[in-house]
């Protein structure tokens, strides 16, 4: 089973602004980050048994994910985490903000939404983060 990570959609004011982000990248799109993650190759097996994605935190909810293609050197000895620019939607889940990226085991990814299944079928991100930190959801 692949690994993910999580990044903070850093900026975003809704999920059509993030849509339209990824909407004229081409085929493939890059964030620079500091340092290669330790663990890219369980996220990128070079075995073909799948690959791991970058899930997106919208106002402290795992909301969409994009899948990971690879891993390359950036300038001045960063690296880039290059990503396919599609956004998959996902079923909303708590996920608190952070700085970076975060290692998401496989079993604690949420699942993608369903054909005709939409987020907004879902409760409200704060409602959700209110009722997971009592421990309800």
């Amino acid at each position: 089973m692949p690994l993910h990570l999580t990044k903070v959609a850093y900026g975003a004011q809704s999920l059509e602004e993030m849509r339209s982000w990824f909407s004229t990248r081409g085929p493939e799109a890059r964030l620079t980050t500091r340092y290669l993650p330790k663990r890219h190759a369980e996220i990128v097996p070079g075995d073909g048994s799948g690959q791991g994605s970058l899930f997106w935190i919208f106002k402290h909810q795992l909301v969409m994910r994009s899948p990971i293609l690879r891993f390359e050197a950036a300038e001045g000895g960063k690296t880039n985490i290059v990503i396919q620019p599609r956004l998959i939607d996902v079923m909303p889940s708590p996920k608190r903000a952070h700085q970076g990226w975060r290692y998401l085991d496989h079993a604690n990814a949420p699942r993608d939404l369903a054909e005709g299944e939409s987020s907004g079928d879902v409760m409200p991100g704060k409602l959700a983060s209110d009722l997971a930190r009592l421990g309800l959801v």
